[in-house]
């Protein structure tokens, strides 16, 4: 079983609203959760001798949250990652959106469902947040309704999302955690061993964008099917990072997608999904400049994301898995990160 308790995190300026935050608690696990952008700020979890740490990078002020910040532990729509060019077309229909990652689209836009409050519902075991995003919210068409809710169960943090849309829209639904399984203010991950379940992968141009190619990760860098330790494996290919879309099964039934493993600690996270794709970033743009929870500063390569989400640019790019959702559909998607030691 799992305790919600929920407590005012913060006001945001100007007469904005009052950000909550809920704490969703098990045996195993401590889960932060913010009403601001459906933030995850803090997740302890313990050691193989039983010592909590905090593994999510963030802040500990509402303040953090809303200077310019790498998307902490935030839910990332309408659309997650990269739209080229900032524009698509639905149905003969051109789209532009703003380019806020030249020159592309990233992200869903300047305020993103990041950069909104969201409205809380407390559930015996976790939290459901929903809004409605409107018509024409940074550039995109027609009215979304979005429910996204957390649940605790033992050593497991699940996140669902749904949405439904009164025309015909990309979406594209994922968390935007930071993960430090050595804990959050480690300097690096590079002790950490990453397995991805994925024989392909998608290659990108200079701006990020999948090229459209699907290639097989066989006898590349990008083959992570058994476990690499990320710095050595980074000096073997000479890698500044991955930054990259790893295509998994195509399956809707939940399937296993990655398992990271922190031999000096003994933390394991295992993710799981219904998704086709996961973005495995190292934090190539993080660079110490930010302030982060108990002093902590957070400089390059200091914390891993595993984006669960469709490929990026699906709108542009027939051959990618479908990305539209049209009215009396309902997008539903899970993903959950499952904690535990070895």
């Amino acid at each position: 079983m799992a305790s919600v308790t929920r407590a005012v995190f913060g006001e945001l300026p100007s007469g904005g609203g009052t950000v909550e935050k809920f704490q969703l608690q098990s045996d195993l696990l401590r889960v932060d959760i913010i009403s601001w952008g459906c933030t995850i700020t803090a997740l302890e979890v313990k050691d193989r001798q039983g010592r909590s740490s905090d593994v999510v990078l963030g802040f500990a002020e509402l303040e953090g949250y809303l200077q310019k910040q790498p998307y902490f532990g935030a839910v990332i729509g309408r659309v997650a990652n990269r739209i080229a060019k900032g524009t698509f077309k639905v149905d003969g229909k051109e789209y532009h959106l703003a380019i806020n990652k030249e020159p592309n689209s990233l992200h869903g836009g300047v305020r993103g469902f990041d950069k909104v409050l969201w409205t809380p519902r407390v559930l015996s075991n976790g939290i459901q947040f929903s809004r409605i995003s409107p018509d024409g919210e940074e550039g995109y068409p027609g009215e979304l309704k979005v429910w996204v809710t957390y649940t605790l169960d033992g050593g497991e943090l699940v996140v669902n999302y749904r949405a439904q849309a009164s025309q015909a829209t990309p979406v594209n639904l994922t968390n935007h955690s930071y993960f430090n399984l050595a804990g959050q203010g480690s300097p690096n991950i590079y002790d950490h061993e990453v397995t991805i379940e994925a024989d392909t992968y998608l290659p990108v141009d200079e701006t990020l964008i999948p090229t459209g190619e699907v290639a097989p990760v066989q006898g590349t860098a990008f083959d992570l099917r058994k476990p690499v330790e990320l710095g050595k494996h980074l000096q073997d290919f000479h890698l500044n990072g991955f930054d990259h879309n790893f295509c998994l099964k195509g399956s809707k039934e939940k399937h296993f997608c990655a398992r990271v493993h922190h031999a000096a600690s003994g933390r394991v996270l295992e993710v799981y999904t219904t998704q086709p794709g996961v973005q495995f970033y190292m934090g190539n743009f993080l660079d110490g400049t930010l302030k982060g929870k108990n002093g902590a500063v957070y400089p390059k390569h200091s914390g891993f994301c595993l984006e669960t989400q469709n490929w990026p640019d699906a709108v542009n790019q027939p051959r990618f898995p479908p990305v539209l959702l049209r009215p009396g559909e309902e997008y539903d998607h899970t993903t959950w990160f499952k904690f535990s030691v070895a």
